[in-house]
């Protein structure tokens, strides 16, 4: 397991997440840990991986720079492992010291994406952190994190908890920006992965990204939307640099 501050920081803007916890909006700190790590699955049946590229290709029609879901209900019932590789997350998540009721009782899902743009998920998921597990082989990609100079590569067993608002993107690997047309049909690079979404109050998760809360409480009392915030203004993040965009 790796838990390191950021390699170095490309910039130093200042990243506020406000967020809905029950009826309330709180603000938050935007974590520039990264916990990595690999643990031991087994290679999925090859027929459960031949269902996931016919839903990749033909449902998902899944475009490169795109993640969506792919139907955990009926690739666990393909899937003799599952629970094995459900109990490698719980123990590595043990080795933290995290009590293994947090991710039993977390939301899971089975995602894929043919790369991923630079986005971060903080205007639908500040509430969370989130916890992958990736499946697939090494197809020399990276998970990208681009403030913090986080890389880590992507490969069957790669683990990897970040903060929603932390910006991040799937890239080929050692390079840095997002291009679409690296990711074209017929090359073989869709990653298939477990995401737990954790509650980012949890004492456990709050302590191991560093997160400081109620950091703006008197903007977070103004709002009614998730959203993260760049120096205190709203900002977007460009899809391909990783850049934000002001305004």
């Amino acid at each position: 397991m790796s838990l390191s501050p950021p390699p170095h920081r490309v910039r130093e803007d200042r990243l506020v997440s406000y967020f809905l916890s029950g009826d309330a909006m709180r603000s938050r700190s935007v974590s520039d840990v990264v916990l990595s790590g690999r643990v031991d699955v087994p290679v999925p049946p090859a027929r459960l991986v031949a269902d996931w590229e016919r839903e990749v290709s033909s449902r998902l029609a899944l475009e490169p720079g795109d993640v969506e879901p792919l139907p955990l209900a009926r690739a666990r019932a393909r899937w003799p492992d599952y629970r094995r590789c459900v109990q490698s997350m719980s123990d590595w998540t043990r080795t933290i010291g995290w009590p293994e009721a947090l991710l039993a009782s977390s939301e899971v899902a089975l995602m894929a994406c043919r790369g991923a743009r630079y986005h971060h998920d903080g205007a639908q998921y500040g509430g969370a952190a989130f916890c992958n597990l990736f499946l697939s082989e090494d197809r020399q990609l990276d998970a990208h994190f681009p403030l913090t100079g986080h890389r880590i590569p992507l490969a069957r067993g790669t683990v990897l908890v970040f903060d929603t608002g932390q910006p991040h993107a799937v890239v080929e690997r050692g390079r840095s920006g997002f291009d679409a047309a690296r990711f074209a049909p017929g090359r073989d690079c869709t990653q298939v992965f477990l995401s737990w979404e954790l509650p980012i109050e949890d004492a456990h998760v709050g302590r191991a990204l560093r997160i400081a809360f109620d950091v703006d409480a008197p903007t977070a009392s103004q709002l009614d939307e998730e959203q993260v915030r760049v120096n205190g203004e709203p900002a977007s993040l460009c899809p391909e640099s990783g850049r934000w965009r002001r305004g």
